[in-house]
């Protein structure tokens, strides 16, 4: 789970009456971008650790973002500003006494700033995945970008497109140009480019220079080598989502400057929406006003922040309620595994402990190498206290205590905390857990835990993880794996391959593969856990068929763990591993495979999932997600599975989708997602996600997804073409891979609330259209879109019910009221599969619905919606609108003027020929009767 997604519910109520009455300040610790007094607090902007240091890169970020500050005031017409900023400086430059880092990380920048593997050349791109009016991901920036004066020509200023990027970002709006349908067909059957607003002017230009247009669209097919210049200076003012390059652009397109005609996402994510609407409906809007008077607000305050030494601290407990459920025995397996395998060299770790009482059981201590690590293990703790209530406040305590003795602070500091306890005064320490510039990570065991524990996690930045009292769980492990170091360095971090655990019969067997691709391989460790007596006999294969045995794992038998480290370089291919159990009860076996990179300059797969909120109320679904990625490009047609575990009950698997349809917005962008609504029990649910990816079948995109800044190849000034440096996408070269991958990762954890305890009636909807396209052709319409389930995503609908409208205002505000299509011969199919539907509007539109302004009876405009309906008469919401046009006319192809003049000379000439031939033939045959009659006298 990603801090940058951590949108659940708010504090609970006492928390947030405590925090604003203690210290007011503190409520903006951890929790990311805050908006107060039109201003915007928190903004952090992270340079990665292996950009190369440059002081100018700091400068340059500080100008964009002043200079973006006043242009943003002015473009939300005094609503909104940047105030106060902070920039994390990577470790690896120089310490410039820039202040120590409190609960600040890479994971956790709205803005990244890197420079390695392209990333689809210099284009500054937000990464957006959750669809028309949510929150994006992250802004990033190429350091060239920043450097590289040259760049703005193209670009505009950086300040321009930093509030390009700050709307995808915060308000979720879309691109308003298409660069793969750079053109369109408009409702008077001209052919128009794509662009907000349609009063941006230029001329199309082909390889010799200025052309007429129809040199450059040959049928509907756009010729190579031509393109659209924008003329440099231009009347209007809109829009910022097109083109903010231009200087008279200072305004986001509204409703009577936007194109709902173009081909553009903004249009079919927004359901034809203006920018500017999408952008006054978001809370940022909703609880402001604008500005009095006529100054500009202050210029932005920066902080420079940069980390220091890396310190963890384990807070574990210890109350005898640890012993329940095999709880304490999987708390030290895990904290095992993190210290052997997890943590990073040159980390100080400490470790505390606590019941009712704190105690330390370790100071820091610099890991160095192997035997740090196993002095580490020796301190955890070998048994669980008699007593049942722990106090989490008291091991918080000592475990700031235990980071304090580095530098006199817990500025910076990790905090992993695992309980299983219920701690009604966890309240008592909330004022120093935040004021201690610590980020704490709770991890909580069985469902008696304290409710507001996360509370903790979500206020400091933190992760938060659940394990379910089932023995065969590896979540304990995954969540360990899970906890970042806080750098962004993939390189320098611990990859899950595999987590699989099983409840084995007497004499039999766990039996499974996992595959080790050739960008992993270093540092690569099994890890086989067992829940009582003796370890399970061990096979392992390589792929060249060597085979490891029992004997050659490193056992711990207290904690009932073996581990294998192969050494240099594991051999990429399918490792085949065997635990048989030799005893004669069931046996929980658990096998964890990790690795590292294997080569500095070609990144690992990598697997993040994470969920829309962390919380949610019965029957509303939780939206999972992975994302799948080889450095920022996206790993398509992979096979991804997500694992939800109750805190009673089975696992519920489900398969997600990169297919942009139900909870995937778009589609082939790395991002695979699906609708979890099968909620059997209400409290704490873990998620995890496993990847498996075959080269037969997958593939690497060539391209970055996400929202990009538009790059314009040139103007017109004056007369004059004035062309930009040719813009060049820097594509990851895809070497042969002959194997696959596999990854594992855990999602965190979210809470259900409101299940009812006695079987409920279905009460799931379809779930929302959200692809619907149209295509005319000649008096005919065909639509197009991805079947929606019975139930959300999943199963088959009963109906559909498509209506239309002359008005779009109709449609999108009184959909039941829009005339009906006769839908009788759809029937729905699984979803997931594409549906076509063909009919003739103008058997519909003959109705008494009002004729919008400046349509003719040559062409009007429609717009059509779809909804699903179950079995239960359980409707989708509407789908998203897309628009058509009528056409009467005589060719209903677009015709271009000077063709149509060319096309009635062809004519004329051809029939005033035709008339003469037939006059010579009539002559002709008239004297050639009058001779014969002549010859006949």
């Amino acid at each position: 789970m990603t801090h940058r997604d951590h949108v659940g519910p708010t504090c609970s109520l006492k928390f947030m009456v405590l925090l604003v009455a203690l210290s007011p300040e503190l409520l903006f610790l951890g929790v990311g971008v805050q908006l107060q007094d039109n201003g915007y607090d928190g903004l952090l902007v992270a340079i990665h650790p292996r950009v190369s240091e440059d002081q100018n890169l700091i400068s340059n970020i500080k100008e964009m973002i002043t200079e973006a500050s006043f242009y943003l005031f002015n473009a939300t017409k005094r609503r909104v500003f940047f105030r106060n900023i902070k920039i994390l400086i990577p470790a690896t430059w120089k310490a410039n006494n820039y202040s120590k880092v409190k609960q600040e990380s890479y994971e956790k920048a709205n803005v990244i700033v890197t420079d390695w593997y392209g990333a689809h050349g210099d284009d500054p791109y937000t990464l957006q995945y959750r669809g028309c009016g949510k929150e994006g991901k992250y802004i990033h920036f190429t350091s060239n970008f920043l450097l590289n004066d040259r760049l703005t020509a193209g670009y505009g200023s950086r300040g321009r497109v930093f509030v390009h990027e700050w709307a995808h970002l915060r308000w979720g709006v879309f691109d308003e140009y298409n660069s793969e349908k750079p053109f369109y067909v408009n409702g008077k059957n001209q052919i128009k480019t794509t662009r907000c607003s349609s009063d941006i002017t230029g001329i199309f230009v082909c390889e010799k220079g200025p052309c007429p247009q129809e040199n450059c669209i040959i049928g509907k097919l756009f010729k190579e080598g031509c393109m659209f210049i924008y003329n440099s200076t231009q009347n209007t003012t809109a829009s910022i989502m097109f083109m903010q390059s231009l200087s008279s652009v200072v305004e986001f397109c509204n409703a009577s400057t936007h194109n709902q005609e173009a081909p553009n996402l903004q249009n079919q994510m927004c359901s034809l929406r203006s920018a500017w609407d999408v952008i006054t409906d978001s809370a940022d809007f909703t609880h402001s006003f604008p500005m009095n008077g006529t100054e500009l607000p202050l210029p932005p305050m920066f902080s420079l922040v940069q980390a220091g030494n890396k310190v963890v601290c384990l807070v574990l407990d210890v109350s005898s309620k640890m012993a329940e459920a095999d709880r304490f025995l999987r708390l030290q397996q895990a904290a095992e595994f993190y210290l052997m395998q997890v943590v990073d060299i040159h980390t100080f770790v400490g470790i505390a402990s606590f019941s009712s009482k704190g105690e330390i059981r370790a100071q820091l201590h610099q890991i160095k190498s192997d035997d740090d690590r196993k002095l580490l293990v020796s301190n955890l703790p070998t048994s669980v206290s008699s007593e049942a209530e722990p106090s989490i406040c008291s091991g918080l305590k000592k475990g700031f205590e235990v980071v304090e003795k580095l530098n006199g602070k817990a500025y910076g500091s990790v905090m992993i905390l695992v309980t299983s306890g219920d701690d009604k005064h966890i309240g008592n320490c909330l004022l120093t857990v935040l004021s201690s510039g610590s980020t704490i990570h709770s991890i909580a065991l069985g469902s008696s835990v304290v409710e507001n524990l996360e509370e903790l996690s979500h206020l400091t930045g933190g992760l938060k993880f659940f394990v379910p009292d089932k023995s065969n769980s590896n979540s304990m492990i995954d969540a360990f794996s899970k906890i970042p170091s806080g750098t962004g360095d993939v390189f320098q971090q611990r990859i899950q391959l595999e987590s699989m655990g099983e409840d084995v019969k007497p004499h039999h067997q766990l039996k499974s593969t996992v595959t080790v691709d050739n960008s992993v391989g270093n540092d690569t460790t099994f890890l086989v856990t067992w829940q009582t007596s003796g370890p399970p006999e061990i096979v392992l294969f390589e792929p060249n068929g060597r085979k490891y045995y029992t004997n050659d794992f490193i056992p711990n038998l207290a904690l009932q763990t073996a581990r294998l480290r192969i050494p240099g370089t594991a051999k990429p291919g399918v490792w085949t591993y065997m635990l048989n159990n030799t005893h004669h009860s069931l046996q929980a076996l658990r096998m964890t495979v990790t690795s590292r990179a294997s080569r500095s300059a070609v990144p690992p797969a990598t697997v993040e999932a994470f969920v829309e909120r962390d919380s949610t109320h019965f029957p509303q679904p939780v939206m999972i997600y992975a994302s799948v990625r080889k450095g920022f490009y996206p790993i398509l047609n992979a096979s991804v599975t997500a694992t939800v575990e109750p805190e009673t009950g089975d696992p519920i698997r489900l398969t997600l989708f990169d297919d942009g349809a139900g909870a995937d917005i778009i589609r082939n962008d790395g991002i695979y997602s699906r609708y979890f609504f099968s909620f059997t029990v209400n409290g704490r649910h873990s998620l995890k996600v496993h990847v498996s990816y075959s080269p037969s079948i997958g593939g690497l995109a060539h391209s970055i997804p996400g929202s990009h800044a538009l790059y314009v190849p040139g103007y017109i000034a004056d007369g004059n073409i004035q062309m930009n440096a040719p813009w060049k996408p820097a594509g990851m070269s895809e070497e042969e891979q002959k194997w696959g991958f596999t990854r594992v990762s855990s999602g965190g954890s979210f809470s259900v609330l409101g299940v009812p305890a006695d079987p409920h009636p279905n009460i799931f909807p379809p779930c929302k259209i959200i692809d619907l396209e149209a295509i005319n052709a000649e008096e005919e319409l065909t639509l197009s879109w991805t079947a929606p389930g019975e139930d959300y995503d999943q199963g088959q609908a009963n109906s559909y019910e498509i209506r239309m409208s002359k008005s779009l205002q109709n449609i999108q505000q009184d959909f039941n009221n829009a005339i009906l299509v006769n839908t009788s011969k759809i029937n729905p199919q699984q979803a997931g599969t594409m549906e076509i539907f063909t009919f003739s509007p103008k058997l519909y539109t003959n109705g008494p619905e009002h004729q919008p302004d400046g349509e003719t009876q040559e062409s009007q405009r429609i717009y059509v919606a779809i909804q699903a309906i179950d079995r239960n008469s359980l409707k989708s919401a509407v789908s998203n609108i897309v628009q058509a046009s009528l056409f009467i006319p005589s060719d209903p192809a677009p015709v271009l003027a000077r063709d149509h003049l060319i096309l009635k000379g062809v004519l004329a000439a051809m029939g005033l020929t035709g008339i003469i031939c037939l006059t010579i033939v009539v002559i002709h045959c008239t004297l050639n009767r009058k001779k014969k009659g002549t010859k006949l006298i």
